[in-house]
Parts: C-alpha cells; structure tokens; sequence
C-alpha cells in the first residue's frame, strides 16, 4: 500500500468506524512519514520516542480528524505541535538546575595569558605583532586590517604567519 493521502484518509475513516486492522495499518504508514518529517529536526536519539508521542497522540485525536478535510496536514499539525512541546521541554530541562554554589573566575588566569600574549608580541617586529592583533585578537578581517594597518592583504598574511611561527618558536625556547 502506498502511504498517499487518500488511502491514509480512507484507512482513519475505518479506523474510526472501529476496524483495528485498518488502523494499525494507518499506524504503520504514518510512523515512516513522521521518522522523515522528525528526522531533520531532532537529534536521531530523540527521534523513535518523538515518533511514538506523535503516534499517541493520533490516537487520543482520533476521534476529532473530520472525514471531510485532507488527512495529512491533520497529521502534520499534530506532529508539529509535538515537536515544538519536545523543544520546549527541553528547553525548560536545560535551565531547570540551579546551583547554589557558582564558582566565579577571578580572571587571573586570563591575566596571565595576556601578559605572555604582550610579552611574546613584544619580541616581534611592529608589522606582524599589529597584524596579529588586529586580526587574531581583535578578530578584524585581513581585508579590515590591511585597510587599518596600511598593509597589503597578502602581507596581512605573511605577517600573521610569520609572526605567530615566531611565537610559537618562542614558548618552545621557554620549555
């Protein structure tokens, strides 16, 4: 069978009539629908319970999908609402926890990182250690800093290159 609208439709009226057959085979032609709906929107862990929430609740609605109207977009909805439930849920579990004891960084060990940064930009000539700040600390574009720095774009590069080899040659010196 395939999983089209007017068979999906014709399956729910039976099952609404009472015929069970009918209904698991609804069931069984919704749930790859809803595996491919779901299966770029939640993590792939998430995916078989989002499926079997979305599947309860057509059966709780059952009873209120109107013959009359298209049955896809009916299921769709209700997917759609149990997905944004799922986010919202874990949403909420991710702020939930609250800690008493919040351990605050003094920042100390950011301090110490930037005076070696300083230190080790201070053993560069001018032109690689600007070029190094203004792009990797600052985190300008090499088009922004070779505007800023009255540079070419491609010496921008060399500098950066040649002065963070530098630095790196230097903590190595230090070990």
């Amino acid at each position: 069978m395939t999983s089209d609208e007017a068979t999906l439709a014709r399956l729910m009226c039976a099952a609404q009539a009472g015929d069970a057959l009918a209904y698991r085979q609804l069931l069984g032609m919704a749930a790859p629908l809803l595996m491919r709906w779901f299966r770029r929107k939640v993590a792939p862990a998430d995916l078989d319970d989002l499926v079997q929430d979305t599947l309860l609740a057509v059966h709780q609605r059952r009873a209120s999908w109107d013959p009359a109207r298209p049955f896809l977009p009916w299921l769709a909805a209700i997917a759609r609402y149990r997905w944004v439930d799922r986010l919202r849920r874990a949403r909420v579990r991710d702020t939930d926890v609250l800690f008493d004891d919040i351990a605050v960084e003094s920042g100390e060990a950011a301090l110490i990182g930037r005076l070696g940064c300083d230190r080790l930009l201070a053993l560069l000539p001018m032109a690689q250690a600007a070029a190094i700040r203004a792009v990797k600390i600052e985190g300008l574009s090499v088009i922004e800093a070779a505007a800023r720095l009255g540079q070419s774009e491609s010496m921008i590069k060399v500098n950066v290159h040649r002065g963070l080899k530098r630095m790196a040659a230097a903590v190595d010196e230090d070990r």
